[in-house]
């Protein structure tokens, strides 16, 4: 069983790891064109970018619960057909992306309201990358099947050709044809296209059968794909919600202080791409075991999942208490801002333990298509978040911030082993 988790959780976390090389390569490329407005641009686009996919990232993770689960009952039918549904939804809302780019990027420019300098060129970024949505939510898509079909090195190596086309389209289009951020945006949408392509020629490795479009769109099925995958979506909101507001909470308080939240949260996504590895293996093997009806091993991926995160929870803890000052030198060389961080060190000293339960717990509710309970769980720590901030924030300030941080960590761990607690019955 170990050998399983490994041989999935892996690749995934090779995966996890390089995928932020989209947005730093960008960012390194503009960081030499002569003017700070090319990195706020950059900045601006990448997280209009992020706000737009990570609430689409369901078709990465609904679709890896009913590929897992059909991999176990063997079904080889069933499990084609949920790949041409994931494929077929990721490039409809591809197109719709597309075809209302306009009004997407009006609302999401005046959310983020950047300065008149900045504007213009990140809607240029924009217009052009957003031409690589049908491919982002395509990969999406064969990233969850691919996991869970139990081969997470298709997607391992799918993002490493994505980010080697990107740094050398962006390099050849930027110092040899001479243009500007209109090249480091097409070199990453040559980067997106290339990895979806990538993808559909892995799929050669496994074995599809022929279905009928009249199969793949048939009204039963498909409101039982959307009904798995409209409760993610819902439980993403949730996540960007916490997400936005603690940024926005931060930055209220000055720049030293939104800094400080910034450097401190890079520890906990560095702990994050580590868990999701662990999570996604989680995600296939649970799936896989559901499908097969077998109880046994189903108990026991979800023991050895746990003793795996609360491993890596203790191991993260202790190099962070060791070796974190070193490494938010390593981020930042403002001195005022690593010494303000000391006061809110013990709180992010905390996130590992905090947190390890609610990665494992996800890639478990996941598996099992449990989503609408995930959704719940989800909102339940939105709320204790939401509370525990805005009550004490006037007490407390930035403390206050932290606390309910942690506790929204912790309140989806415990909410979630509760309620699969109470659902004990059905896997029994």
């Amino acid at each position: 069983m170990n050998r399983k988790i490994l041989a999935l959780a892996i690749p995934s976390i090779i995966a996890n790891i390089t995928t932020p090389l989209l947005g730093l390569v960008d960012t390194a490329v503009v960081g030499h064109m002569g003017s700070a407005v090319y990195i706020a641009a950059i900045a601006v686009g990448g997280v209009m970018f992020n706000m737009l996919y990570w609430l689409f990232s369901f078709l990465r993770a609904g679709t890896s619960g009913l590929s897992a689960q059909a991999y176990g009952a063997a079904d080889l039918r069933q499990s084609t057909l949920v790949l041409y549904r994931a494929m077929a939804v990721a490039f409809a809302t591809g197109i719709i992306m597309i075809a209302l780019q306009y009004p997407i990027a009006e609302g999401l420019t005046g959310f983020l309201e950047p300065d008149c300098s900045t504007e213009p060129l990140s809607r240029l970024y924009f217009r052009i990358l957003i031409w690589g949505a049908p491919a982002m939510l395509g990969t999406y898509a064969l990233s969850g099947w691919f996991l869970g079909m139990q081969n997470s090195r298709m997607i391992m190596w799918t993002s490493l050709i994505i980010n080697v086309v990107n740094i050398s389209a962006s390099l050849i289009l930027v110092y040899a044809a001479g243009w500007k951020i209109e090249g480091v945006a097409t070199g990453t949408l040559i980067a997106q296209w290339s990895g979806l392509g990538a993808g559909l020629l892995f799929i050669r490795g496994h074995s599809l059968t022929k279905v009928s479009l009249a199969e793949i769109f048939l009204p039963a099925e498909l409101r039982r794909f959307f009904s798995v995958n409209i409760f993610v979506m819902l439980r993403t909101a949730c996540m960007i919600a916490v997400t936005l507001w603690f940024t926005r909470a931060g930055a209220s308080q000055g720049a030293v202080i939104l800094a400080v939240n910034t450097l401190l949260m890079q520890l906990f996504l560095l702990f994050s791409y580590m868990m999701d590895g662990f999570a996604f293996a989680g995600e296939a093997l649970v799936g896989r075991y559901v499908g097969a009806r077998d109880t046994a091993s189903l108990h026991r991926c979800i023991r050895n999942t746990f003793r795996w995160g609360i491993s890596l929870a203790l191991v993260f803890t202790a190099l962070y208490f060791l070796g974190g000052e070193w490494f938010l030198s390593m981020l930042s060389s403002d001195r005022d801002v690593i010494t303000a961080s000391g006061e809110y060190w013990l709180w992010a000293l905390t996130i590992p333990l905090a947190g390890f339960a609610g990665f494992v717990w996800d890639g478990v509710y996941i598996g099992a298509t449990m989503t609408r309970e995930l959704l719940i769980t989800m909102f339940a720590a939105m709320v204790v978040f939401f509370v525990t901030e805005l009550s004490l924030y006037p007490l407390w300030g930035n403390h206050a911030l932290w606390l309910a941080f942690i506790l929204y960590l912790t309140t989806r761990g415990i909410s979630q082993w509760i309620v699969f607690r109470m659902m004990r019955n059905r896997f029994s």
